[in-house]
C-alpha cells in the first residue's frame, strides 16, 4: 500500500477511503484487468462453438495496450497469493472463476438436455477439466515449446470425445435396422 500511495500520489488514508485493504484494491484491479463485467452471453446454439468461445474469452483491451501483459504477470502472482491467503483465495475465485463456471455449467446443461453430452455428467469434473489446462496455460505460457493457440479447441474436441453421446441408441437401433431390411434376403436350399 506504500508503493501505491507513493506511485499515485495520494496518502494512504485516502487509498483506505476506497478499498479497505490490500486484497480488495487487488481484486478490484483484477476485475477491470480481466473485464468480468464486461463477458458476453454466449448461446449459439452449437454447445462444441459455445464452450471454445467461453475458454477462448480475453477481455476486451479498452484501456492500455499493456493491460493483457499485465493481466499475464499478475496471474501466477495472484494464484500464489490465493495458496497462502485462503480468505483472498475464495473471494477471488468468486470473483474471477464463478462467471466462467456457471457459463461452462450452463452450455454443459444444454448439451445433456439435448442428449450431445452423457446424462450421468459430473460437472464439477467435466468443468475442471475444460478450464484446468487453460489455468495450466495462463500460469506456464512461457513454456517451451510454447503452448499451441488453438487450445481451447483441442480441449473441446478431448472432453467431446470423452463424454459426447456419439450415436444415439434409438437412433443406432433405427439405422441397424434399415440396414437389415434394405439387404436382400438370402434363400435357403433345402437338400
Amino acid at each position: 500500500m506504500d508503493s501505491i500511495a507513493e506511485l499515485s500520489g495520494v496518502s494512504k488514508a485516502t487509498i483506505y477511503k476506497h478499498w479497505a485493504d490490500k486484497e480488495a484494491l487487488l481484486l478490484e484491479v483484477m476485475t477491470h484487468a480481466q473485464g468480468v463485467c464486461d463477458r458476453p452471453r454466449i448461446d449459439s446454439g452449437d454447445i462444441q462453438r459455445d464452450l471454445i468461445a467461453i475458454l477462448q474469452h480475453k477481455p476486451p483491451q479498452k484501456e492500455a495496450s499493456d493491460n493483457g501483459d499485465m493481466r499475464e504477470r499478475l496471474l501466477p502472482h495472484l494464484v500464489a497469493y490465493s495458496a497462502y491467503n485462503p480468505k483472498f483465495g475464495l473471494a477471488w475465485r468468486a470473483m474471477m472463476m464463478e462467471p466462467a463456471r456457471r457459463e461452462l455449467r450452463q452450455v454443459l446443461s444444454r448439451g445433456v438436455a439435448n442428449k450431445e453430452l452423457l446424462p450421468n455428467l459430473d460437472y464439477d469434473v467435466a468443468i475442471a477439466l475444460l478450464l484446468g489446462p487453460m489455468l495450466y496455460r495462463h500460469i506456464f505460457q512461457l513454456s517451451d515449446p510454447p503452448l499451441r493457440e488453438d487450445l481451447a479447441s483441442s480441449v473441446v474436441d478431448a472432453f467431446q470425445n470423452a463424454f459426447g453421446i456419439r450415436d444415439k441408441p434409438a437412433a443406432a437401433k433405427e439405422s441397424a435396422r434399415k440396414v437389415k431390411a434394405s439387404r436382400p434376403a438370402s434363400r435357403t436350399r433345402s437338400r
